[in-house]
């Protein structure tokens, strides 16, 4: 039902929700990923050198995030599906091989971790570990404690480039689209004048305008076929045009693949869009400047699948009042596209793409998200874009350090990702921030080393209790005589909050469920008292309850929850109110 309270409208009769997991019967089982699209791909999981049981449980567990909702693009599925090659090999190289799900142990969990983080792979194990944890027999117990325990991640090698480095790359890209766009407008206005009629009949520039005018209702020049099967320019236009070579003929009025990468990349410069929402670009709408100087202004639909339901769209306007806006790159862009983008419309309405371009006569290639329409294909794939860059001298695709380098270095808002992932990915670790910023990162470390002296765990963290410790209301102790706050009677004089800072402290899973519910009780005082008082009081207690349970991990962390007892409550009543501190 619609937020009005209209019905929504049924599907169509014979409407049927898509098979995900297909078993033919004949040893085939085949996973089908659905796309954002609606285009489909298959993962034949017969071919996993495992035993039919695990293969099966596998394919479940994969089909389960071959929706829309949960994959959005093939490229995600692909990506997966070679981790789960990966892990499938693992698991057929061990001793004893487990045959199924349900016989992983922790050890061998442990294993993988260690094999795929010495090759230095860190996605490997934590994408396979979130894709196990979604079987039922792996979501309680010690695999799954295993499955969720927190990782380090691993730093990212990528750098922004530097200043000299970035403006070479800009240079190159307005260089090879610059060409391309002289090129196309050039042939436009040849075109405009034979449809004017200014040129004589059957002269050369008469049949080259003919021709164009052919091209931008088919998108190439009339052929015939050879006996062989070949399909061959007709002569009439190979001699005006003056060869067959896609330079002479369609590529006056098209955008080759480098050049289309050329385009994205100068996109990315302005803009800061990574490539997944340069290749989903709509074109956009246009509306003449509300000032006198009649300067169009461009309303962009962005797609950006990764801020999550109900945010993955975003509309930004930008004006084109000069050489130097950004509004200026939307013009050129749509000039550059014109007519492939009106030949896609006329064959596949609906296909509002802005990044079109065209194949080799006899070439289909597309990139994962939309299928080619004839000749035509849209956005931009990593190897054209590491083509294009190889031919312009460059070392490597430029979009991730470039974007990068945009996003970091220009204070951009975050894009795709939160302000979180903005600051942690994206501004800390880059070299040329925090050269920029040395005395501020330095004052922020001193901070948090002052910090982190008061409030960091200090006690000792075991599997199990020590015989002679003395239990405490949130630890054991093994020696209340030699406390760092002895009392003026001997023994210790600390309140059991600091407990966790002391190095006579003993922190076992038999404390968890206390310790969880206590930092959950902390959290609950942030949100009801003033900030100051909060963190006069509270906050370090606060602080290294969240040590542990990092330390721990959320699995056992949130298994230590679900046992607090009505003892554990009334403890830590006492403690929050200092009944036990009298």
């Amino acid at each position: 039902m619609s937020g009005r309270g209209h019905r929504a409208s049924l599907p169509e009769g014979g409407h049927a929700r898509p098979e995900y997991l297909v078993e033919d019967g004949q040893g085939g089982l085949v996973v089908r990923h659905h796309d954002r699209h609606g285009q489909v791909r298959g993962y034949d999981f017969a071919s996993l050198p495992v035993s039919a049981k695990m293969q099966r449980s596998l394919a479940a567990v994969f089909a389960g995030r071959c929706t829309p909702a949960r994959w959005a693009s093939h490229s995600t599925s692909q990506t997966e599906w070679r981790y789960v090659q990966r892990f499938a090999r693992f698991l057929a190289g061990q001793q004893r091989t487990p045959q199924d799900l349900g016989e992983l142990t922790v050890r061998l969990v442990q294993d993988w971790r260690e094999t795929v983080l010495r090759e230095g792979d860190y996605h490997a194990f934590t994408r396979i570990t979130s894709l196990l944890r979604d079987d039922p027999r792996l979501q309680a117990g010690p695999v799954a404690d295993e499955l969720a325990r927190r990782r380090k991640a691993v730093r990212g090698k990528v750098q922004s480039y530097s200043e000299a480095e970035f403006d070479q790359v800009r240079m190159a890209a307005r260089r090879t689209f610059r060409v391309a766009l002289q090129r196309i407008n050039d042939n436009a206005r040849h075109l405009q004048q034979w449809r004017d009629g200014t040129f004589p009949q059957e002269s050369q520039d008469w049949v080259i305008g003919e021709g164009l005018d052919i091209m931008t209702r088919t998108g190439d020049l009339p052929r015939y076929a050879t006996n062989n099967g070949t399909r061959i320019i007709k002569k009439r236009y190979k001699e005006a045009f003056g060869a067959y070579s896609s330079a002479a003929t369609w590529q006056r009025l098209f955008l080759t693949r480098e050049e289309a990468a050329a385009l994205g990349v100068l996109l990315m410069a302005e803009f800061g869009w990574n490539l997944s929402v340069i290749n989903s670009a709509a074109v956009p709408l246009s509306s003449p400047d509300p000032g006198e100087d009649g300067h169009p202004t461009y309303r962009i639909g962005l797609e950006k699948p990764r801020r999550g339901t109900g945010r993955h769209h975003e509309t930004r306007n930008v004006t084109d009042h000069g050489a130097d806006s950004p509004g200026r790159l939307i013009t050129q862009a749509l000039q550059a596209t014109r007519f492939a983008r009106a030949i896609v419309e006329e064959q596949a309405p609906g296909t509002d793409r802005l990044i079109v371009w065209r194949t080799r006569a006899g070439r289909r290639v597309g990139y994962e998200g939309r299928p080619p329409v004839g000749f035509f294909c849209f956005g931009i794939d990593p190897l054209a874009a590491s083509k294009w860059a190889s031919d312009s001298g460059l070392k490597g695709s430029p979009f991730q350090r470039g974007r990068r380098t945009v996003v970091a270095l220009d204070q951009r808002q975050p894009t795709q990702h939160s302000q979180d992932s903005h600051d942690r990915y994206y501004v800390l670790p880059d070299k040329r921030v925090q050269a920029g910023a040395v005395e501020v990162i330095a004052a922020g470390a001193e901070d948090a080393a002052g910090r982190a002296r008061q409030a960091i765990l200090i006690a000792q963290v075991r599997h199990q209790p020590a015989p002679g410790d003395a239990e405490t209301a949130t630890a054991d102790c093994s020696s209340p005589d030699d406390s760092p706050w002895p009392s003026p009677d001997g023994g210790c004089g600390a309140s059991f909050l600091w407990c966790l800072a002391c190095p006579c402290a003993r922190v076992h899973p038999g404390h968890h469920p206390r310790l969880a519910h206590l930092h959950e009780a902390l959290a609950s005082l942030r949100s009801v008292l003033p900030t100051a008082a909060w963190v006069a009081d509270w906050r370090d207690a606060h602080d290294r309850l969240e040590d542990l349970r990092e330390r721990v991990g959320d699995g056992p962390w949130n298994h230590a929850l679900a046992r607090v007892t009505d003892i554990d409550r009334e403890i830590v009543t006492h403690l929050l109110h200092g009944v036990l501190d009298a």
